[in-house]
């Protein structure tokens, strides 16, 4: 079937340019929008933390992207025909041919999600003293580096830095930067240079391929290898085929195995890059495929499942090849785009260029009479959710343990994230979430800190309980009550 080319954006004939859904409802799911009194009171039941909030008090969960993206009709037709064997099942087969094609990888070791697959690298080639450069950290891998006695450094370029730009490749990293941290460090404690595919907690933004090959030509200078987090690389593909000279008439596929060829080990968290569940880490070389074989039946599973069902693995070997589908992959970045463009308009402080994943909103900025050790980023998270019935979360102070000394670490920007997964709200619902937001915006100076009740030493934001520092919340449901009386 020949493909359509509008890539999930048309032009209407009143003029706007709206991004168009590319596909059809097969199945729905009902959500339910709970009145203000519930939304206020589940919030204090989850101590003002979004993961601990049910999702039966949830309108739109835009939590994350992990996950939560819509499976395709091929996807759930495929988990039908799935070989449950323990050992040398034909569904692995499958997923190997599917991880060929689109990675060009011949090597693959199954893992039941992104993260195991940190901890299996990180115990292969973390040792005590190493440093791992990368494009932009993220807070799982960090840990898994650490618990092995090395350490990470961002090497971010500035551009990358600035929340408000139109810097296309901000995920790019600083190449000078790179070789003086290998001089300094020396390139035997160096096992690898990481790059992120949309760097998540940079705002979903990419990285250019010029990039990825001036890293490869210094990764070739001192003997080191690069490691691509391909979680989000569909995106990053994207994104290079319309921002990157020369890559404009390039198919999304030939892009990857591009991308794919300069790295040489790649691994991907499948909740984000498939819409299943499980991870994977490939390679097309032996010896670091045997480094790291036998942690997966020692941590995971068998070398055939590793830790999935055999229902996920067929559904991720179509995911897979739906990553390269222009228009499959095209709706998350259009809807972001969309939403970015009309927040701007409106004033609202969000980062820019629109990128993967989901918008960002600067909570810093908006809420800057909240200091950043009443974590502004989840304050604001607890408004959107209070004036939409909407589940966000917070990237910033409070997503950082404290330090050895029991100081915070303040971080650079206070961001609440706002996810988008792929192909599961319509238009209409994004409209709801920005007027929505541009009401707390208006409102923002009602809003007020939160502090820790019940505080984790480790993975705080995901366990920890909070409450406000002020009735807050009262008064901002107050206003709202006077602005929209008895409506949701």
């Amino acid at each position: 079937m020949e493909k359509s080319l509008n890539n999930g954006k048309v032009k209407f004939y009143n003029g706007k340019t709206l991004p168009l859904e590319m596909h059809k409802v097969k199945m729905v799911q009902a959500i339910n929008l709970v009145p203000l009194e519930r939304r206020l009171k589940a919030l204090e039941e989850a101590g003002y933390n979004s993961h601990l909030m049910q999702t039966s008090d949830i309108f739109m969960d835009m939590l994350t992207d992990s996950g939560t993206n819509a499976s395709s009709d091929a996807q759930v037709a495929a988990t039908f025909m799935a070989d449950e064997a323990y050992a040398g099942s034909q569904s692995f087969v499958k997923l190997e041919k599917s991880i060929l094609d689109v990675f060009g990888k011949k090597l693959l070791l199954p893992v039941h999600q992104g993260r195991a697959g940190e901890h299996i690298l990180a115990m292969t080639f973390i040792k005590k003293g190493s440093l791992v450069p990368m494009n932009y950290h993220f807070l799982t891998f960090n840990a898994h580096v650490g618990l092995c006695g090395g350490g990470t450094v961002n090497l971010t370029i500035p551009e990358g830095l600035k929340l408000k730009s139109t810097y296309p490749f901000k995920g790019n990293i600083d190449i000078q930067k790179l070789e003086e941290v290998i001089i300094k460090t020396g390139p035997e404690k160096i096992p690898f240079v990481r790059m992120e595919a949309s760097t998540n907690f940079l705002g979903g933004q990419p990285f250019s391929m010029e990039n990825l090959k001036q890293v490869r030509k210094i990764a070739d200078k001192y003997g080191i290898m690069i490691l691509l987090d391909a979680s989000l690389v569909g995106e990053n593909v994207y994104f290079i085929k319309k921002r990157e000279p020369g890559y404009e008439n390039r198919t999304l596929g030939s892009i990857l195995l591009e991308m794919s060829d300069l790295c040489e080990i790649v691994y991907f968290s499948a909740r984000k890059v498939s819409s299943s569940r499980g991870g994977m880490i490939c390679t097309n070389r032996t010896d670091l495929f045997d480094m790291m074989k036998n942690f997966v039946p020692l941590y995971e599973g068998f070398l055939t499942y590793g830790g999935m069902s055999i229902r996920d693995i067929e559904s991720m070997a179509v995911g897979l090849r739906e990553t390269i589908d222009d228009n499959v992959i095209c709706q998350t970045p259009e809807f972001v785009r969309y939403v970015v463009e009309e927040l701007d308009k409106l004033g609202i402080p969000v980062i820019t260029p629109g990128g993967a994943l989901g918008f960002h909103v600067n909570a810093m900025e908006i809420l800057d009479h909240v200091p950043q050790t009443e974590y502004p980023g989840q304050a604001l998270a607890a408004a959107f959710y209070i004036a939409s019935g909407n589940r966000a979360m917070e990237s910033g102070t409070m997503m950082y343990d404290r330090d050895e000394n029991g100081n915070e670490v303040i971080q650079d920007h206070e961001i609440m994230r706002v996810a988008v997964p792929r192909r599961v709200f319509t238009l209409s619902q994004m409209e709801y979430a920005i007027d929505r937001l541009n009401w707390v915006y208006i409102n923002r100076k009602l809003i007020g800190g939160l502090r820790f009740t019940d505080e984790p030493k480790i993975m705080r934001f995901f366990t920890g309980k909070l409450e406000p520092v002020s009735d807050w919340p009262a008064k901002l449901a107050a206003k709202y009550r006077e602005d929209f009386g008895d409506s949701l």
